[in-house]
């Protein structure tokens, strides 16, 4: 029997010693590599992380511009960028648009936490039976989620954060907070974010009146809005409306009989058509809105627009028939229009044929030659050195260091009144009568009425020989219109956000005097002459009586027609480039100009001919139903025979030269 042997024992402790050594070493890297593991996989997945911002910032982050426009009744005429809508609460909402919601993206909506992991799981094993993705099991604060702050991928980092997200979401706002911002940030198809938006673009109605169907058709969308929309494959989109409505029913929501006749319930769309007529309008407004909205973060507005739009449409369908029948004979490829109200709100613009064509706006971009129309600018000046309209000077060649000035068809009359002059378009008279009065004074005169250009002083521009844009023409014919005043045309009358509140609103201006009213009269008189008898008699505009109510043709009028005063000038610039006429009543001021946009001459088309015809047409629609109200100063346009003119102009003469011997 061996005895006993320390060593051996002592080996042994030291061969356990070491085992257990290694065994701790190797626990030691297995536990380092899991963290380092778990550590490098945290970073993965979350690091950079947005974090959740305040309550408020959550209603406006990362939503691009959007504006819808909508006229003074409120009528939504269109919308720019993404439509957002009005913000709604879900307890305004009848209970199955909710359900609608619900029934479809999260069943267990009010158990969850942010994530529900029943749904997950219950996701993972349908789509492990049918072998592909089936269902999803993300919550509706996940999607929420995925919506304001994350990427679109597919990737275990973005669920990661989605999830994460999602529960600290639900522990900074309630149930009901996270449903309201989820049923209005959530994206629903056709540029539409929220239920308001997209109720008003599939079905022009507020979300208050959906039918179930209707729900159950918008509450389908948030999972693939394009696939699902019922603009691009209708039988999908009736299919998943289905879908949702079963699972209404399942959720005991609604009755049997209730889905199955929402089953039935034909879908009728609104076709959200872009009226090109309102291009021009619009790009002027979106532009004007953004500079009230400057440095302001309102990302969503609601713009009140000063546009008349049956007058709009109107304006352009005249525009573009006139030139449709003179424009290839006459060489007449462009025009623009411009009618404003006393007040300055613009009512219509047109600045172009065809805006699909060119967004270029002739009304307010293109610089042109007013012409004649800028003599207007040159008799307001010269009654301001107190003459008057019955005042003679000569027409007769006339030689400005240079500059020989011709009257439109040649020859000259010799003595005539400033009326007579003004009325007929006479050159030779306005180019003296700057001179007389001082270029300065004409040009400071036409800055001071609303030309905003910078014009020079040469003899030539009392001609209209400088370029001025449209509106500012019109403008500044206005200061005529309202009786020696000045105001500045605008095209929004209100700006408000998504909820409502007023960002922006046009207040009531208070006119300021810059014209004496005692030569506005005149000027008026002589402005009203050119359409009585001169080159604007094309302007005339008859007063109509209004149709009968029970819709039949009016009666035949019995004796002389009655027209209402109107005042304006022709235009028309050298080598027939330009052709305007620009007018107003006691209701609207008008500008109206035609030409092409190379600059090429048309075929001596002057401003009495297709713009004032424009003219008339276009201002025939915006007095429909107005009464005839009195132009202040028309009633000085004394209607006078030619010959009597010419005796008045030589009386009027020899008594100048008379005055002017004895002065010697």
């Amino acid at each position: 029997m061996a005895g006993f042997r320390a060593d051996k024992l002592a080996a042994k402790d030291k061969s356990r010693s070491d085992l257990l050594k290694w065994v701790g070493i190797g626990a030691l890297a297995v536990f380092i590599t899991l963290f380092l593991t778990a550590a490098l996989l945290w970073n993965a997945l979350f690091a950079q992380m947005p974090s959740l911002p305040s309550k408020d910032e959550l209603w406006s982050m990362n939503r691009e511009p959007a504006i819808e426009f909508v006229d003074e009744e409120g009528t939504t005429i269109a919308v720019r960028g993404p439509r957002y809508g009005n913000i709604i609460a879900p307890a305004d909402l009848p209970p199955h648009v909710i359900q609608a919601f619900l029934s479809v993206e999260d069943q267990r909506f009010y158990q969850h936490t942010g994530v529900d992991r029943w749904a997950i799981l219950r996701a993972a094993i349908a789509n492990w039976r049918a072998g592909e993705t089936v269902q999803g099991g993300s919550t509706l604060t996940q999607q929420l989620v995925k919506n304001l702050f994350l990427t679109p991928e597919r990737t275990l980092r973005r669920k990661a954060q989605e999830a994460r997200l999602a529960s600290d979401l639900e522990q900074m706002l309630s149930k009901e907070e996270i449903l309201e911002l989820y049923i209005n940030r959530i994206y629903l198809g056709s540029r539409s974010y929220g239920l308001d938006a997209a109720a008003q673009t599939y079905f022009a109605k507020s979300p208050q009146d959906l039918t179930v169907a209707e729900a159950a058709l918008i509450a389908g969308l948030p999972q693939a809005p394009s696939r699902y929309s019922p603009y691009n494959n209708m039988d999908l989109a009736i299919e998943r409306r289905n879908l949702v409505i079963s699972r209404m029913v399942n959720n005991t929501f609604i009755t049997p009989t209730m889905g199955e006749r929402a089953k039935n319930e034909p879908i009728t769309l609104v076709e959200e058509a872009f009226d090109p007529r309102m291009g021009y309008f619009l790009d002027a407004a979106t532009e004007n809105a953004h500079q009230l909205m400057a440095g302001k973060d309102v990302p969503d507005l609601v713009v009140t627009l000063s546009v008349d739009l049956d007058l709009q449409a109107k304006a352009s369908d005249i525009l573009n028939t006139k030139l449709d029948e003179v424009g290839e004979s006459k060489n007449i490829d462009q025009g623009a229009i411009v009618i404003l109200s006393k007040d300055g709100g613009v009512r219509a613009m047109v600045g172009g044929r065809d805006y699909a064509d060119s967004q270029f706006n002739r009304a307010t971009q293109a610089m042109r030659q007013p012409g004649s129309a800028f003599k207007a600018f040159v008799f307001a000046a010269a009654l301001e050195t107190d003459l008057h309209p019955y005042d003679v000077r000569r027409d007769e060649p006339v030689s400005i260091d240079g500059w020989k000035p011709k009257n439109y068809g040649g020859g000259y009359k010799g003595p005539v009144t400033l009326s007579e002059a003004f009325a007929h378009s006479i050159n030779t008279v306005a180019a003296n009568l700057a001179q007389e009065v001082g270029m300065e004074s004409v040009v400071s005169l036409a800055n001071r009425f609303g030309v905003s250009t910078q014009l020079g002083t040469y003899p030539s521009v009392a001609l209209g020989s400088e370029e001025v844009p449209l509106m500012d023409m019109t403008r500044a014919y206005g200061v005529f219109a309202t009786g020696g005043q000045i105001f500045k045309p605008w095209i929004v009358k209100q700006v408000r956000s998504s909820r409502g509140d007023i960002l922006f609103e046009q207040k009531p201006i208070k006119p300021m005097k810059i014209f004496n009213d005692a030569r506005n009269r005149e000027m008026v008189g002589m402005m009203s002459r050119v359409v009585i008898g001169g080159t604007g008699k094309a302007a005339k505009l008859e007063v109509l009586p209004p149709p009968p109510a029970d819709g039949s043709e009016p009666p035949a009028r019995s004796g002389p027609p009655e027209y209402r005063d109107v005042a304006g000038k022709t235009g028309t610039s050298q080598d027939w480039r330009d052709a305007l006429f620009i007018g107003f009543t006691a209701d609207y001021i008008g500008g109206v100009w035609v030409g092409n946009d190379d600059d090429t001459p048309m075929k001596k088309v002057t401003g009495g001919e297709a713009p004032t015809q424009i003219w008339h047409d276009v201002m025939m629609i915006a007095h429909e139903s107005l009464p005839a109200s009195p132009l202040p100063g028309a009633e000085k346009a004394i209607t006078i025979s030619a010959v009597e003119e010419e005796k008045l102009a030589y009386y009027r003469s020899l008594a100048s030269a008379f005055a002017s011997i004895e002065n010697q």
